[in-house]
């Protein structure tokens, strides 16, 4: 979407690139396990008044953050991590010649700006199903994010982390207070800086919330 917006009085074109995961009935829920898959159902119909619509449906469903309490006790919530910091600058790494993992070693290779949400491309972008060898960031590729200073993690996979012992990779992150975004949608995102904006519910004490996720670009 093209639109424009002012910055110093000048009239600057700006396009909004939505990076976020449909919620339907049949979406790619993760290891495709039957009961994560959301349900949603007409509660009431026009004909009685009203339509009214039901959603039920895990909090880690399509694209979310994980609160730092999804994995660590008495760590802070979704929410309380997030507090009402909802807009970032962001910077798309194209690291879809990873074909396992993205450790160090990857990410070695790219410039990774400090206080920036690094938004992870693979070619887990390709494909709109669960795949269980889907590509994940290794805790060397966290603990190299952490190291640089960085203010936020997402990737375009259901999970950070492939059933890693000890979940090592979501740790290295929590500990640091770096976010994380799960289920984001690259395919038609190159690489570059953005504008990151994340609209979460507000749902207190929850270790996961579903978002909104856009980016920001500036220019034709």
């Amino acid at each position: 979407m093209r639109q424009k917006t002012t910055l110093e009085g000048k009239t600057v074109p700006i396009k909004i690139i939505d990076i976020s995961m449909p919620i339907t009935n049949e979406m790619s829920v993760y290891k495709n396990k039957p009961d994560k898959k959301p349900l949603i159902s007409i509660e009431q119909t026009i004909e009685h008044g009203a339509q009214e619509t039901r959603l039920d449906m895990n909090l880690h469903t399509g694209t979310h953050f994980d609160g730092p309490n999804h994995m660590i006790k008495d760590a802070f919530s979704a929410d309380q991590q997030l507090g009402t910091q909802f807009v970032f600058a962001a910077q798309v790494l194209d690291v879809s010649d990873a074909l396992e993992a993205i450790d160090a070693t990857v990410l070695e290779t790219k410039t990774i700006s400090p206080g920036k949400f690094i938004l992870l491309k693979t070619t887990n972008s390709s494909d709109e199903t669960f795949d269980p060898r889907f590509v994940y960031l290794e805790k060397t590729g966290a603990q190299k994010l952490v190291q640089a200073h960085v203010a936020g993690v997402g990737i375009d996979a259901l999970g950070i982390e492939r059933d890693q012992p000890e979940h090592e990779t979501h740790r290295m992150l929590m500990q640091n207070n770096v976010r994380i975004l799960e289920g984001l949608r690259l395919a038609h995102v190159p690489e570059g800086n953005y504008t990151l904006v994340v609209a979460p519910l507000s749902i207190p004490g929850s270790d996961a919330t579903p978002v909104r996720a856009f980016l920001i670009s500036e220019g034709d």
